[in-house]
């Protein structure tokens, strides 16, 4: 555990005074069902302090921006499919400790890896206080907050839909028109997702493109709820 803790330290960049904090933070509670002796209570507080840092960001960064604008952005960058990704990109998962079940899978589910992310912020914050703590999470919170600014943050679902299909499930998604609605000038698109002879989640959208982008989205979370879909670039061709 000793060599596992000071690896997991130099991949965060940050080094604990307390390194018995980074041990709690990376103990599932199939491990130890006492939530004092897991990472529940630390991922309750890790959740306050990501929300917390992101806010301030945000109001300081985005001024004249509307509290719903503000709360849209928010929602997007500490999703926790974006704490998961977090979460692999520090190679969390190398130091978890997890029941022998979980141990057993191939792939974790996302929001462990999520709550993982926010333990181990829990941990810095009450290691090092908030600066430190402000200073981990922003490293990597900043550039998904450029990225919804951008508005980059909308992925290119249909990308992704067929890499995981095709991967998965041996075939390649399709898309029908199902209907068209309203007048040239404002003409509205449903377009359904196919895949073999079944017809999965539709999606609505001014344009083909978008209801196409909607329905994979919508198709791409039944199918692949636990899948990390930031493996695909946001910018792939569609």
């Amino acid at each position: 555990m000793l060599e596992r803790l000071a690896t997991c330290q130099s991949q965060l960049g940050y080094y604990f005074r307390n390194p018995s904090l980074l041990e709690l933070a990376l103990t599932h509670s199939s491990v130890r069902s006492d939530p004092d002796a897991s990472n529940e209570r630390l991922e309750f507080l890790g959740d306050a302090v990501i929300g917390l840092i992101a806010s301030e960001y945000l109001c300081k960064t985005l001024p004249g921006v509307s509290e719903g604008e503000l709360t849209k952005i928010k929602s997007v960058v500490v999703s926790a499919q974006t704490l998961a990704k977090f979460s692999r990109r520090l190679n969390l998962q190398e130091s978890l400790q997890v029941g022998r079940g979980l141990f057993e899978k191939r792939l974790l589910p996302r929001s462990l890896l999520a709550n993982a992310y926010e333990a181990t912020v829990a941990a810095i914050f009450l290691d090092g206080g908030l600066d430190s703590a402000r200073e981990f999470v922003l490293r990597q919170l900043k550039y998904e907050i450029d990225l919804v600014c951008r508005n980059e943050h909308r992925m290119n679902y249909k990308s992704i839909l067929q890499h995981h299909v095709q991967k998965h499930m041996g075939a390649t998604p399709h898309y029908r028109v199902q209907k068209e609605v309203g007048p040239n000038h404002g003409r509205q698109f449903q377009v359904v997702v196919v895949i073999g002879q079944k017809e999965y989640e539709s999606g609505w959208g001014q344009s083909k493109k978008d209801a196409e982008q909607q329905a994979a989205e919508k198709t791409f979370n039944i199918l692949f709820p636990n899948a990390d879909s930031s493996e695909i670039s946001l910018n792939d061709s569609q």
